[in-house]
């Protein structure tokens, strides 16, 4: 049986020669005792090989971002075409020889950064400025990241952050163990320093391969606890300190034409704000396959292996799409619904327009008994790119944490009016605004109702109008804060379904609240009943995270 020591070893080869953009670097594994003694990272070539061969790796585990955190979650069922490892893993039954159990892809990141980190020259100066301090930070920041993935899926992980380059090094039992909890903490403090450097700009990579400290430091506080913390840090990289760079939600949405409710408009595109890029063709390095499990494809015969829960599907269509009426003889405005008599086709016509707008199913057209009846398309699949971070998805986090510091009227803000300056004025009162203003006085030339409003209204159309979209009257403001954070778990589910993010925040609110039977229940349900075997398994919490090579706890 493979080893947790023979996973780290098998990371240790270094990549020493890498070109162009997101190429694949050539590893050598002779002597890394040498190549420590003759190949110090203090000069800038040697410093482009490293970092892009680091760049590289993140490739290895771009398709697994998303199957890991989406297919052991409420939002999407196995379908019978699945293959026994993706039925496993969305099942909560994969083993150690499951081909999406791999952590020594994830620990071959974190020791080339723990190598860079430990190798590059920290203090080399040119015109005042440290040479090396936006890579060293973007090092880190990948470093983290990982981290955070690890221990998420796995529970508990060695935790190591200096090279290994000798086998006896490599003992797991010589490193302490940390969960998500520690990941955070420790993170928290190594990135700190590292919170206002740019972003390397001379790799020929754009902003998008780089993950934004601020932001990642933001998510640590989450999973930490620091909520106010968190919500700061997201509140500064969405208004931006120096203005240049804001971050506006926009007003894309997917909406009903008009009042007769016959026609649907529009498609709420995600703003990206970190991604991995793959390569088009396996000639080239590593090539994306989620569309071979998420969609009907000629590769898999157009039998896509997952689909949409029945849960997704009820939530989405619980949901109340409003529309702002004005009586062209009276001018007079109402808030209208569509009527009951309306008939949906497709159902996911109903409630939420977001589902709607990036799936579809539609019969297939052939006689060749080979293919499938059924084409399924998932718009925000693709092949090329994966993405880590969006806005939309920021604004949500960040309205978790406001709401966990203790300012639920403002994270209900978020989702139903945007926060910019006029809504702070007429949508709250002056003693709410003050008491949060350090966390919600976004620039009032820079958002406005031209580029910002409700995330709901995403899906939901002009939710701002819609008396029945609020918080209701409560007795505490512990009961208004669970009201809204429920509120946001399911908006979580509207906007992100598909994006590879679900599994975490599940597990973020699971293990805030101690809660093993929501987690289970939660996920058992997804298929419209609860499943009771499903259930039971995940009633140890135990069989929530992957098992490492050597753990025999779902033998």
């Amino acid at each position: 049986m493979k080893t947790i020591q023979k996973i780290i070893m098998s990371a240790l080869a270094l990549p020493f020669v890498g070109a162009g953009l997101f190429t694949s670097c050539t590893e050598v594994e002779s002597s890394l005792v040498e190549y420590v003694e003759d190949n110090e990272l203090d000069d800038p070539n040697d410093t482009v090989f490293s970092f892009v061969g680091i760049m590289g790796k993140m490739q290895n585990i771009a398709d697994r971002t998303i199957l890991l955190g989406e297919l052991r979650s409420d939002l999407v069922v196995p379908t019978d075409e699945a293959t026994t490892d993706i039925y496993d893993l969305a099942m909560f039954k994969a083993g150690i020889n499951n081909q999406y159990n791999k952590p020594s892809d994830y620990y071959a990141i974190i020791q080339n950064c723990n190598y860079y980190l430990a190798h590059v020259d920290t203090v080399l100066s040119k015109r005042g400025y440290k040479v090396f301090e936006k890579e060293i930070a973007a090092v880190k920041a990948y470093r983290a990241w990982v981290y955070l993935q690890l221990a998420a899926n796995y529970g508990e992980v060695p935790f190591v952050t200096e090279p290994i380059l000798r086998e006896k090094d490599a003992d797991p039992e010589l490193y302490p163990k940390y969960d998500v909890k520690k990941v955070a903490d420790y993170f928290i403090a190594d990135l700190a320093p590292c919170v206002d450097t740019p972003f390397p700009d001379n790799y020929g990579y754009d902003a998008l391969a780089y993950i934004p400290v601020r932001v990642l430091l933001a998510d640590l506080n989450l999973w930490a606890g620091n909520y106010e913390q968190a919500a700061r840090l997201y509140f500064e990289y969405l208004n931006d300190r120096d203005k240049s760079d804001y971050h506006a939600i926009g007003t894309e949405r997917s909406h009903w034409v008009d009042y007769r409710f016959e026609d649907v408009s529009g498609s709420p595109s995600r703003t990206s704000v970190a991604t991995i890029r793959l390569n088009e063709d396996e000639f080239d390095g590593v090539v994306g396959h989620l569309s071979d499990v998420f969609e009907s494809t000629i590769n898999n015969s157009y039998y896509f292996q997952v689909k949409p829960s029945a849960a997704l599907g009820q939530l989405s269509r619980s949901q109340r799409y409003t529309l702002l009426y004005q009586d062209p003889l009276t001018f007079a405005t109402d808030t209208i619904t569509p009527p009951d008599t309306l008939v949906y086709d497709p159902a996911s016509l109903q409630g939420d327009l977001r589902l709607y707008s990036c799936y579809t199913l539609t019969g297939n057209n052939t006689s060749n008994d080979t293919y499938s009846k059924y084409v399924q398309t998932i718009s925000k699949v693709s092949e090329t790119t994966v993405v880590l971070y969006t806005v939309q998805q920021i604004y949500l986090r960040y309205a978790e944490a406001l709401n966990l510091a203790g300012y639920p009227q403002f994270a209900f803000g978020v989702l139903k009016y945007g926060l910019y300056y006029n809504n702070l004025n007429t949508r709250f009162t002056p003693e709410e605004v003050a008491s949060a203003s350090h966390l919600v006085n976004f620039n009032q030339y820079n958002f406005t109702n031209a580029n910002t409003f409700g995330i709901h209204a995403r899906g939901c159309g002009d939710c701002h109008c819609d008396t029945l979209y609020a918080i209701p009257s409560l007795p505490t403001l512990d009961d208004s804060i669970k009201f809204v954070e429920n509120t946001i778990i399911d908006e979580m589910a509207l906007e992100t379904a598909f994006e590879g993010m679900r599994y975490q925040d599940l597990l973020r609110y699971a293990l805030r609240h101690n809660d093993t039977d929501w987690f289970a229940t939660k996920v058992a349900s997804r298929g419209g009943t609860l499943d009771t075997d499903l259930y039971t398994l995940l009633s140890d919490r135990k069989n929530w995270f992957l098992p490492l090579p050597g753990n025999s706890s779902l033998k």
